[in-house]
């Protein structure tokens, strides 16, 4: 007989237990009898309090894993902020130093536009401002160029100062810009005069471009280190009292009739940055005696005029007293 025709259902003499269906309703009796235990009565509050107590070590043994995966991407996450922030406050303090060194330039910048605008007032030529835009390119040569030029009315040998004294002289002029021979170039020379003593000389730039010196000077000459040489005025070039540079060294050997003296000048080429280039002396001086010649001219017209104009005056009052003693006379005549 084949296995497929077999009937494997147990006979019901050996069935045991209550049905599924008992089992449902039994279990689901009994869920809803602990629903209504637990929350009515309270009845289950100690197994499960007895159940959590017991369960507690086994519950921290299964969170450990996961507490010390927290732990580690925490700490690898706060490292992390911790070097952006890091990152960042030192870019800050980069930024707060660039800034902080601009605010000093700016400052040192403003104090000697201050300066500036001060003596410009108290020139008595005209002045324009400009700017040192950099040193020339030449290595034998101590001269810087300016942002200003012959558009701007810069003239060939025209003065340039700074806040604190003659810096040098135009030496070329373009269109937009201009070459300053700097007064420790070894071809620049400046009429000083030394402003205790009242003893006039000249300056020369040194021969290494290292400063100035008094040339021709007697060993016996009355000059200390310390003493302040200003233009003379006698150049024509420079107006006079502008400081030049302060004697720096005094040498005075026998085997020489002459002093060796060394000058510091007092503008310092390297810290310049905003100039005054001067018109030339001459050039005021030509211009004011145009002035006065104009002024002298007009003068001389203005009297001419009120000269005419008495003249023409008088005769017309000349003119009225003779028409009226003729009309005296013509009435004394009838």
């Amino acid at each position: 007989m084949p296995l497929g025709t077999l009937d494997r259902t147990p006979p019901p003499f050996f069935r045991q237990g209550p049905s599924a269906l008992t089992q449902l309703a039994f279990c689901t009796a009994v869920a809803i009898f602990l629903m209504v235990a637990d929350a009515k009565l309270k009845l289950t509050q100690p197994a499960r309090a007895v159940m959590a107590l017991a369960m507690h070590p086994v519950e921290r043994a299964l969170l450990a894993p996961v507490d010390a995966w927290d732990v580690a991407g925490d700490y690898l996450r706060g490292t992390q902020r911790a070097m952006d922030a890091e990152n960042l406050a030192r870019q800050q303090l980069v930024q707060q130093a660039e800034r902080l060194s601009r605010a000093a330039q700016l400052q040192a910048e403003n104090e000697r536009l201050r300066k500036l605008l001060e003596l410009r007032p108290a020139l008595t030529v005209s002045s324009l401002a400009a700017e040192v835009l950099y040193e020339a390119p030449d290595p034998f040569s101590r001269r810087v160029v300016i942002d200003r030029g012959s558009r701007d009315g810069v003239k060939l040998a025209s003065p340039v100062i700074n806040d604190a004294g003659v810096l040098g002289q135009v030496t070329r002029v373009y269109t937009l810009s201009s070459e300053v021979t700097l007064l420790n170039d070894k071809d620049a020379a400046i009429p000083v005069l030394n402003t205790r003593t009242q003893q006039r000389n000249a300056a020369f730039g040194a021969a290494d471009g290292s400063g100035m010196e008094l040339r021709f000077l007697a060993a016996n000459a009355d000059v200390k280190v310390g003493d302040l040489m200003a233009t003379s005025g006698l150049d024509g070039v420079y107006p006079a009292g502008l400081p030049v540079a302060k004697v720096s060294k005094v040498e005075r050997r026998g085997d020489t009739s002459f002093a060796s003296v060394t000058l510091a000048p007092v503008a310092q080429a390297d810290s310049a940055r905003h100039v005054l280039v001067l018109a030339p002396l001459e050039a005021f001086e030509a211009t004011r005696a145009e002035a006065e010649t104009a002024a002298a001219s007009a003068a001389a017209v203005e009297a001419n005029i009120k000269s005419a104009k008495r003249a023409e005056a008088k005769e017309a009052r000349a003119a009225k007293a003779a028409a009226s003693k003729a009309a005296k006379e013509g009435e004394g005549a009838r």
